[in-house]
């Protein structure tokens, strides 16, 4: 869901001269912006150098729920993933922004907490422009769908509540196009504080 919230605004931006989208499946979409880089195996960092030059940012928007999942299961989708792809592009460009999707909590008690901050930690170590963006509950405005089963559901059952929490507790919800827009804003213009919770997001996005 965030990513396909952020690609979108990337591609509606008139300042932005190109994208390139990484994943294990193509997008489907066509857009004279857009360029896909495909691997079968997102673990297979090496050799793509060529295709990863001349971008002045990364949006991190991978990521996967801990449910079910073990510590070293869901360290290696969070942790180990996440850093093997920093690490590459901080060889290739160490002066790009590089933005992370966390999440509200990161640095908790819990186990996806903990491995959160690690993971944001040593981000923050690796390069000098990089943001964590530690999202609450995302809106989805344009379609956006979630490929995990139980989130879809959540989704549906929850989205009536929406306009109540939006009312109750507006800093705690952010829509995929202020999530868009807050990524565009501090890869050209930084942020004053380097971890941004929901509140700081919106803040930007505006």
């Amino acid at each position: 869901m965030v990513g396909q919230g952020v690609l979108r605004e990337c591609l509606h931006d008139y300042g932005i001269e190109s994208v390139l989208a990484i994943g294990r499946t193509s997008l489907g979409l066509s857009h004279p912006k857009l360029k896909e880089l495909l691997r079968n195996d997102l673990f297979e960092f090496g050799g793509v150098a060529v295709e990863l030059q001349g971008y002045d940012a990364c949006f991190f928007c991978l990521g996967v729920s801990s449910a079910g999942m073990t510590e070293a299961e869901y360290a290696r989708v969070t942790y180990d993933l996440t850093i093997g792809w920093a690490n590459e592009l901080a060889r290739i460009n160490p002066a790009m922004t590089f933005i992370y999707v966390s999440g509200a909590g990161t640095g908790g008690k819990s186990m996806w907490a903990q491995v959160k901050g690690r993971t944001e930690k040593a981000l923050l170590q690796l390069f000098p422009n990089s943001y964590m963006f530690r999202i609450g509950a995302l809106r989805a405005m344009h379609g956006e769908i979630s490929k995990t089963r139980w989130t879809r559901i959540l989704y549906s059952v929850s989205r009536p509540l929406w306009p109540l929490l939006l009312a109750i507790a507006p800093g705690a919800m952010i829509s995929t196009e202020e999530l868009g827009r807050a990524m565009i804003h501090v890869a050209r213009a930084g942020a004053p504080m380097r971890v941004l919770e929901n509140r700081d997001l919106r803040a930007v996005a505006s």
